[in-house]
């Protein structure tokens, strides 16, 4: 019989017999045939994926899943087959099937029951599979439950890839114990640890902070004679990166390079988060500098990193350009979520808020979808600067688009409010915050202590930090400091020693910022000698003073017109080596300009540009305030422009000081252009630079009265500039003072608008403005100027009735006006008049004595003082 070739490469063929076969009751020959049957599928076909795709057309959705089907029902041996055959209760799921109908079901839901039903069960190859897709899902209580069913199973073979897929679950939940009891574990079930087992153990305790036993289980790594890789360095690194222990990291990364592994991307980038962890941004920089030597291009997280420790140290023009960069993808790095977030921080911290709505949108716009930490960037920014519905609108936003709003973004709303000196608005979002069982932590309730205390609530404050005690939130240092603030706020010097009492038995050591609010409280106060106190105190417990204190000082000495102690801290501060902030110059620069040694100012702001210290307009409105002293208005002029060359955008304040300067030297012209530069910079006019404005008018009426044509023009257009000056401030009215007022009043006056005196005058009573005495001076002098007895004698008649007593050079006045210029016609009306008042002012004061002061000056109308 001749031998046929073989069906299949399955079978194997041997000699067969050429006898013929025996009869069936005799043995069948088993050296004919042998048959070897193949269940097995190859590694890369069991572990195949395919992409799984669902689109809703509607809803104009689309979800794109993985599927891994495993060993299916035909791939399992035979016996098992016919098991489950029959059994109708047995479902051939793929093990993506099984993972999806384990992760429906509660924690306390039948597990097993869907695992016993499938029949994927019977191979042991699909147990690394299920285990691995579903601790992907990352839900650990599902993952440990499968897990505790797999090892009860016959056919179960422990192996350490499960097992290192476990501690890498365990890792991610911070279930640092459970990892490690899986380590053990694995070796009782003759699993010995791989370098993979050690990598995920070491990512388990660097996760949880616990360094030091990351560097222990390296070591017995090494005495398990297991060749660190790579990811064993990273993981390690990132240990004592995140633990804030960056010098250990950068001795890790060191030894990795001598022991021959080279450092990778991930490396750079876990060293550069570990410098930032521990608030060492120079060392990020220096880090980065290094890294540009290498072959090893930055990517985004590393750019993001940079950009983060260069808004910590201030170089915002660098991270600005390092970003600029990004977007013109020159550095092959596009920025992502968190590269817009820390920009928009970036615009915070400098207080451009519409740049950073502005760096919202275009993350918006490239196609980004913000994540709770954009929105609450953006949300702190508006509440940094009090824009409550701006910060509101955000909130809303955030909830509108699916974000449940956590304890930073209720905190930055409540904060939004306080800034807006609105605390009951304050407390109703901590109540909401409480309804939506969110939280609040310490700073939510310094949030809601400072909207009380920077508003004057004092009692409420107090209040809040006991409710904050029964809550089980104890205060900080912060929380002392606020409430010191707030006494300084609410002028209320007893308390500050309250709190200083309170501090000490909760065992909260003052730092240097509780010293700096609790004597700029006693400073605002007036309290010198107790400030003064405190600050020795302070350094007697050897309390380190910075340039806020010495700047707090330094200026309340100046309000309290003690300018040699103020000199003296600055020795003081200079002895101790402080370096000089802003505010120290600018404080030193108006004690000398109070005291007039212009050249002692001049020399300190000289040296403040020496030391590279950039004036601000503070410093600079301080320095022309001194020249004003000097009454020296060509440098005061030259000081602003130079200071806007130097970029700094003068406020009100710089404005109304030179153009005090200019009066005084008897430039009022110049006044009057530089309102003009106000209104085009759009620089808010306050009450000081109308008085100037109103000054200067006066004071071109007097010098160019009878003049040419010219100058009468000139007058003329500044007319229509006052005019309009007046529409401008009417809202105001009611805040602008009395010495301002009267000013106005006497400048229309003199420039023979009596009318629109008397008009202006009416509004100003409809206001609710105090009038005093030099009001209804202004409005005699000014009537009688212009020859209307009539309404001076219904002016004096006012008087009465608002209860103020004219003087007797008032109605010596009026009696000269009807003998001098009254005429003959009316001289008999004008006296008889008079009398009838005179007598009807004796007969409702019957006691009380005309004033006999004489009428005012104009310069006498500057003072405000109720008569």
């Amino acid at each position: 019989m001749s031998s046929t070739p073989n069906p299949s490469p399955g079978i194997l063929d041997f000699p067969q017999s050429t006898h013929s076969p025996h009869p069936k009751s005799s043995k069948p020959i088993l050296t004919t045939r042998k048959t070897l049957i193949s269940c097995k599928k190859s590694r890369s076909a069991l572990e195949e994926k395919k992409k799984v795709v669902l689109v809703d057309y509607d809803n104009g959705e689309h979800q794109v899943s993985t599927h891994v089907s495993g060993l299916r029902k035909s791939d399992i041996p035979k016996r098992y087959r016919l098991r489950v055959k029959a059994d109708r209760f047995q479902k051939d799921w793929s093990v993506s099937e099984v993972v999806e109908r384990i992760l429906k079901l509660c924690q306390w839901d039948d597990v097993e029951g869907i695992l016993n039903h499938w029949v994927g069960r019977f191979s042991r190859k699909n147990f690394p599979l299920l285990i691995r897709e579903i601790t992907q899902m990352g839900s650990l209580e599902h993952s440990v439950q499968v897990f505790l069913w797999m090892k009860n199973q016959k056919n179960y073979c422990a192996r350490n890839d499960i097992y290192n897929m476990m501690i890498r679950l365990h890792a991610r939940h911070n279930r640092v114990d459970q990892a490690r009891g899986l380590f053990f574990e694995m070796q009782k079930w003759r699993c010995k640890p791989d370098a993979e087992t050690y990598n995920a153990l070491i990512n388990a305790h660097g996760r949880a902070g616990q360094w030091r036993w990351a560097m222990n289980i390296m070591d017995d790594m090494l005495r398990a004679a297991i060749p660190p890789s790579r990811s064993t360095y990273n993981n390690l690194i990132n240990a004592c990166g995140s633990s804030g222990n960056w010098k250990e990291a950068l001795n890790v990364c060191k030894k990795m390079t001598e022991n021959g592994v080279g450092p990778d991307l991930v490396t750079h980038n876990i060293v550069l988060s570990a410098c930032k962890s521990g608030n060492q941004y120079s060392k990020a920089l220096s880090y980065f500098e290094l890294m540009k030597g290498t072959n090893i291009r930055p990517d985004t997280t590393t750019l993001n990193i940079v950009i983060y420790c260069l808004v910590k140290l201030g170089q915002y023009g660098n991270a600005i350009d390092i970003f600029n960069s990004m977007k013109e993808k020159i550095s092959e790095c596009c920025p992502d979520v968190v590269t817009f977030t820390t920009i928009i921080h970036l615009y915070s911290v400098c207080g451009q808020i519409e740049n950073c709505q502005t760096a919202f949108n275009t993350m918006l716009a490239e196609g980004l979808k913000p994540n709770i930490v954009s929105y609450n960037a953006l949300l702190g920014a508006y509440a940094s600067h009090g824009m409550h519905k701006e910060a509101l609108s955000v909130f809303n936003e955030i909830k509108k688009n699916g974000f449940r709003p956590d304890v930073v973004s209720y905190t930055s709303l409540l904060n939004a409010y306080g800034k807006s000196q609105q605390p009951k608005k304050a407390t109703e979002v901590f109540v909401l915050m409480r309804q939506n069982h969110c939280k609040p932590n310490l700073v939510t309730y310094n949030a809601l202590i400072d909207a009380y205390g920077s508003n004057g609530l004092l009692t409420e404050a107090v209040e809040i930090l006991h409710k904050m005690e029964q809550n089980g939130v104890q205060p900080n240092i912060v929380s002392i400091c606020t409430l010191l603030a707030a006494c300084g706020h609410c002028s209320q010097k007893v308390k500050i020693k309250s709190v200083l009492s309170a501090a000490e038995l909760r065992g909260i050591k003052l730092n240097t910022a509780a010293y700096n609010s609790a004597i700029g409280s006693y400073l605002s106060l007036g309290e010198y000698e107790k400030a003064l106190s405190l600050y020795r105190a302070m350094r007697t417990k050897k309390v380190k003073p910075d340039p806020v204190t010495y700047n707090v000082l330094i200026s309340g000495c100046c309000e309290m017109s003690k300018y040699g102690e103020a000199l003296a801290f600055l020795d003081e501060m200079m002895d101790l080596k402080i370096p000089l902030s802003k505010e120290v110059y600018s404080s030193v620069i108006c004690a000398y300009s109070k005291q007039g040694q212009v050249t002692e100012a001049e020399s300190m702001f000289t040296k403040m540009r020496m030391a590279g210290c950039r004036p601000d307009v503070i410093t600079y409105t301080a320095m022309i305030h001194a020249y004003d002293v000097a009454e020296n208005w060509e440098k005061a002029s030259v000081l602003f422009l130079e200071m806007e060359a130097d970029d700094v955008q003068p406020d009100s304040i710089a404005c109304s000081s030179l153009m005090r300067a200019f009066n005084k030297g008897g430039q009022p012209a110049k006044v009057l252009v530089l309102a003009e530069f106000m209104r085009e910079k759009n620089i808010p006019f306050n009450n000081s630079s109308f008085f100037e404005m109103v000054s200067a008018c006066s004071l071109l009426l007097i010098l160019f009265k009878g003049e040419n044509a010219f100058w009468v023009l000139e007058i003329l257009r500044d007319w229509r500039e006052i005019i309009g000056l007046i529409k401008f401030i009417e809202p105001s009215i009611s805040v602008v003072s009395i010495g301002l007022l009267n000013q106005l009043l006497h400048f229309l006056g003199k420039s023979g608008k009596i009318e629109t005196m008397m008009k202006m005058f009416y509004k100003i009573v409809a206001s609710g403005a105090e009038i005093n005495f030099h009001t209804y001076s202004v409005l005699l002098n000014n009537l009688l100027a212009a020859g209307n007895w009539r309404k001076y004698i219904e002016v004096l008649q006012w008087m009465e009735e608002a209860g103020l007593q004219p003087s007797v050079q008032m109605y010596r006045s009026l009696s000269s006006f009807a003998q001098t210029r009254g005429g003959a016609e009316y001289a008999a009306v004008i006296q008889e008049r008079l009398e009838s008042l005179k007598r009807n002012s004796r007969n409702q004061n019957p006691t009380k004595k005309p004033n006999d002061d004489s009428l005012l000056p104009a310069s006498s109308l500057l003072d405000g003082t109720k008569v």
